[in-house]
């Protein structure tokens, strides 16, 4: 009898862990708006970054102290979760970092034209506001940041 309790025990307890995965058998992110590398069958909280803005010659550039960011990936199309709560995945936007002086810079604007290319994000719904982003090209070894559009956060990351 008391083995039978155990192994009662032990399949609730089961259960209880497999209530905080999503149906890719990830955990679901433990913070919202926050994406979430996915690094096998775990996932890693992004480092959030505010880019300072810096206007010169005509210039618009943002910039992250540091040459790298904590969270790094082997990975060419590496995928995130991402729970949202108050900012839309929509006004998601992905770019590449160029280092530059011990930090990491973006140069956006060249005479008031738009001169730097976001890489595209696929969004696919996962469990409830849980969204999966995917991005629909290969990134070369280097920085980059997932910045929600009209704001200077950043949430960075580096290919390896």
């Amino acid at each position: 009898m008391a083995r039978i309790a155990t192994l009662l025990i032990l399949g609730a307890l089961a259960l209880a862990g497999q209530a905080d995965r999503n149906r890719l058998g990830l955990p679901n992110p433990p913070k919202p708006d926050i994406p979430y590398l996915i690094h096998g069958s775990d996932i890693r909280e992004l480092e959030q970054v505010d880019a300072t803005e810096e206007i010169a010659k005509n210039q618009l550039r943002y910039w992250i102290a540091g040459p790298a960011a904590a969270v790094r990936t082997p990975l060419a199309a590496p995928e995130f979760l991402f729970d949202s709560q108050q900012i839309d995945p929509r006004d998601l936007s992905l770019f590449g970092f160029e280092v530059k002086n011990g930090r990491r810079e973006l140069l956006y604007s060249k005479k008031k034209k738009v001169v730097a290319e976001p890489y595209f994000l696929n969004l696919e719904g996962v469990a409830g506001r849980v969204i999966r982003i995917r991005i629909n090209a290969s990134l070369a070894p280097g920085e980059y940041g997932i910045t929600p559009d009209g704001q200077n956060i950043v949430f960075t990351f580096s290919v390896f």
